[in-house]
């Protein structure tokens, strides 16, 4: 008696619990889940975008405006100026001696490129980027910070380009129209006369020197984004920190070592001294306005090796035109530069064609989104079927 008792028991228990998980249960469950873990992981991305967007920010601020000090001050070397711009990359050294470089099923099936690979491309990049770094420095030798920041907002445009070609980038009408007021912008300032630097020969042939310097330089570093992000998605694959870091130095090692011989072959080096000697705000202010220009430029490349890697290389370049009211605006204040009517025109120009990919690029994350909810509710329904 007292088994039939408990196996009536059980039979009645295990028809509840049955009853209880239903097919609706079970997708209304799955679809809380499915609901939640989503949601988490767009915020830890945000999060992150918003992290990587306020380095690139800060850092490629500070780093230009303490680099037209090194200039204004009494500062002249254009090795020196190009080498400090990748010669930080040591102080990322702890953080990759610290970084365990976790492993999962998925980065296990992955193939790790070989050497030669890697080293091919350390060397193309680390090649490009001391080019980048010497053109740099002639055009914030020969031009105005504000000038110097709006020309290098055309870096969109050519990234745009660069991206269509090497990463499939679409072109859509937000973003052709933002390529074409950013190419205004910097047409206006080939038409500026600044007024406060005399319209010698002399000064002419070194603004147009600045300018197709600065505007060489804008087209490689767009060209490097692009390749980067090939780079990581095609070759690397294993989107890690490590990877992240291993990226970084060894580029920057390839450029720091070019730019380093460069700076001995052209002899530049021995008037380091006197200039040290030299310098307005003195020797200490000297090093310590070179030591903080690598640790900027270290900052801002992280900031875009991470968004490259969260979002795109166009979006880096994009957040890094951001900035491109805050250093004309800080240039007026610093270095009393005069904000000409063209300059300013140019300006409100560019920020509006930095808005204008801003809008696409929120277009298109709504658009995503939707397409993962369309997902989502397709694999609810086959589940409760």
């Amino acid at each position: 008696m007292e088994n039939a008792a408990q196996e009536k028991q059980t039979h009645v228990t295990i028809q509840g619990a049955q009853q209880s998980i239903s097919p609706d249960s079970v997708g209304e469950a799955i679809g809380n889940q499915e609901s939640s873990v989503p949601l988490l992981h767009r915020n830890k991305r945000w999060l992150l975008m918003a992290l990587f967007s306020v380095l690139v920010l800060f850092g490629q601020s500070a780093a230009t405006l303490l680099g037209r000090l090194y200039y204004e001050k009494g500062g002249n070397s254009k090795w020196l100026s190009a080498f400090i711009q990748g010669a930080g990359f040591p102080i990322l050294l702890p953080f990759l001696y610290n970084t365990k470089d976790r492993k999962n099923n998925s980065s296990e099936q992955t193939k790790t490129p070989s050497p030669l690979v890697l080293g091919s491309i350390y060397m193309v990049l680390g090649t490009l980027l001391a080019a980048v770094g010497m053109l740099f420095s002639v055009g914030l030798l020969y031009l105005p910070v504000s000038t110097f920041s709006l020309i290098s907002a055309t870096q969109l445009g050519f990234n745009a380009l660069f991206s269509f070609f090497v990463n499939s980038q679409k072109f859509t009408p937000l973003i052709v129209n933002s390529l074409v007021l950013l190419t205004t912008s910097s047409a206006l300032l080939v038409l500026q006369n600044d007024d406060s630097s005399g319209s010698s020969k002399s000064y002419k042939g070194k603004y147009a020197i600045g300018f197709i310097c600065t505007l060489l330089a804008a087209a490689l570093f767009s060209l490097i984004l692009s390749l980067s992000q090939l780079a990581i998605n095609k070759i690397l694959k294993r989107q890690t920190v490590k990877e992240l870091l291993d990226f970084l130095i060894y580029q920057s090692l390839v450029a720091s070592c070019i730019l380093l011989v460069g700076l001995f072959a052209s002899g530049e080096w021995r008037t380091l001294s006197a200039e040290m000697n030299k310098f307005e705000l003195g020797k200490a202010s000297y090093t310590m306005t070179l030591l903080w220009i690598a640790v900027c430029w270290q900052i801002f490349s992280i900031g875009m090796v991470g968004l490259i890697l969260k979002v795109s290389s166009l979006f880096a370049n994009v957040i890094s035109t951001l900035g491109l009211p805050i250093v004309p605006i800080l240039a007026v204040f610093i270095f009393k530069e005069k904000m000409s009517g063209v300059k300013a025109v140019a300006m409100l120009l560019a920020i509006w064609g930095f808005m204008s990919y801003i809008y696409q690029h929120y277009l298109d994350d709504l658009v995503s989104k939707s397409g993962k909810k369309d997902v989502d509710s397709k694999e609810i329904s086959l589940i409760q079927n």
